[in-house]
């Protein structure tokens, strides 16, 4: 009879349900979806959390008619409001420079190319390869991590912020030896360098070469942690390579590596962007 119950009131409640009770859903659905995804390995979720525990004491004293609890809370909300705007001035600004960003195909989910505009990334790719092909006629050890679907805000906090435009001279000046940057690794998200001199994990596979150096380990350990793509400058030798999904090719030229990081950040017509081995079988 329970089960009746319930499946008579799930009727009921479908008949009355309007077009708009589902647009308003669905509206509010993306609103969070896209807020949560933006707030993502930020100060910013730690934030929602405390609020999200000040809402459910709240509600709790208000069902429990805790009403001193209940006062306290209800004023200590109104003064949090101003103090989110205030202390997250800079994660709101760049939210809302996202927000307006955003074009309807990709808020909608048809977009083909979730980096932005192909030409954007094309540039970006130039620059890398440029810039570490550069580097290693020098043998200028370099890191530079290309941040994909995984967020990196961990590893970036202990960086130091730079947001700014990714280009081949910019990366190559990070890089100098004996510069306080030069020794980390530089994380890049949506074309822009966020942060410099970030200090990755180091892979815990123990049968690796003795020719691999912390650059190569570290390289490893976030490829092994996340699906960011690494490229490595060996310090040593000079050669190039590059860290996906936990394995590393090694000895490549600026032409190959231009090719594996389009392959891999450039999403194709069928949506989704060509398989490691797929890329390297076809580069080589």
């Amino acid at each position: 009879m329970g089960l009746d119950s319930v499946f008579n009131y799930v009727i009921n409640f479908i008949r009355v349900l309007r077009i708009n009770d589902l647009v308003d859903v669905f509206v509010v659905a993306v609103a969070v979806y896209y807020f949560m995804m933006a707030i993502r390995g930020t100060r910013a979720v730690q934030l929602v959390k405390g609020i999200l525990l000040i809402v459910v004491v709240y509600m709790t004293s208000s069902l429990l008619r805790l009403h001193a609890l209940n006062y306290i809370l209800s004023a200590l909300v109104q003064v949090a409001m101003f103090g989110v705007i205030v202390i997250f001035q800079p994660e709101l600004r760049t939210l809302l420079e996202k927000m307006g960003r955003l074009k309807v195909g990709y808020v909608l989910g048809i977009a083909a190319d979730p980096f932005g505009e192909r030409q954007d990334m094309e540039t970006m790719i130039d620059n890398i390869a440029g810039a570490s092909a550069e580097m290693s006629k020098t043998h200028t050890g370099a890191l530079i991590v290309i941040e994909r679907h995984t967020r990196l805000g961990e590893y970036m906090n202990s960086g130091t912020p730079l947001n700014a435009i990714v280009s081949k001279e910019l990366l190559k000046n990070i890089f100098v030896p004996n510069t306080p940057l030069h020794d980390g690794a530089v994380i890049i998200r949506d074309n822009r360098i966020i942060t410099a001199g970030c200090v990755l994990p180091l892979t815990a596979n123990t049968n690796l070469t003795s020719e691999l150096g912390t650059r190569h380990r570290a390289a490893l350990g976030l490829s092994e942690a996340s699906d960011a793509l690494i490229i490595v400058v060996s310090e040593e030798t000079g050669k190039i390579s590059i860290a996906v999904n936990g394995s590393l090719t090694r000895n490549l030229t600026e032409l190959t590596l231009k090719k594996a990081l389009t392959k891999l950040l450039v999403v194709n017509e069928n949506g989704e962007s060509d398989s490691v081995k797929k890329i390297f079988r076809k580069i080589k």
